[in-house]
């Protein structure tokens, strides 16, 4: 490829990438937590990178440990000054570990002063089901204590790549 064209592309590749989501949401300084990372392909070549030697230390990286502990700090600090919402997409480890902090506060450290998640929202192509993989239905995080009977709850099933952007487009006023 010429040196021309490689710059364009990487120009381009620079431009696309700050107009991601995870830019945005580090631009309004919120936190990531990326729990289960290790149950996919990253965490297979991390691991095997780890095994021959190329990573020197496998804390290099948090572990979900490490991610629910900060979780629950953050979670802590912020819902004692404004309520937090619950924003989903898809289901798995992605949306069952965050919305667990909730219970883990309550039940685990009996800290029952700290309140329920503000809001719920789920985007998922797969149609939730008491129990299923893609996310059980808000109801049923009712009854583990993870919302309350009066949180606002809302399952939006469509396909995530086109509905969360529109979502975030709309709250970010672009």
């Amino acid at each position: 490829m010429p040196r021309l064209g490689f710059a364009w592309l990487v120009g381009l590749t620079l431009m696309l990438l700050r107009a991601t989501w995870m830019v945005a949401a580090a631009e309004k300084n919120l936190p990531m937590f990326v729990p289960g990372w290790e149950d996919s392909t990253l965490g297979n070549m991390y691991s095997g990178h780890c095994i021959s030697g190329d990573v020197k230390n496998v804390h290099t990286v948090r572990t979900g440990i490490e991610y629910m502990i900060e979780l629950a700090d953050y979670y802590t600090r912020t819902s004692a000054r404004s309520s937090i919402g619950f924003f989903q997409i898809g289901g798995g480890i992605a949306g069952d570990f965050p919305i667990c902090v909730v219970p883990m506060l309550h039940q685990d450290l009996q800290r029952t002063s700290v309140p329920l998640w503000g809001y719920f929202c789920q985007i998922s192509d797969s149609t939730t089901s008491f129990g299923s993989y893609s996310g059980a239905v808000p109801n049923e995080k009712i009854t583990w204590g993870k919302l309350g009977v009066d949180t606002p709850s809302h399952v939006i099933e469509s396909d995530a790549s086109i509905v969360a952007p529109l979502v975030f487009a709309y709250v970010l006023g672009w």
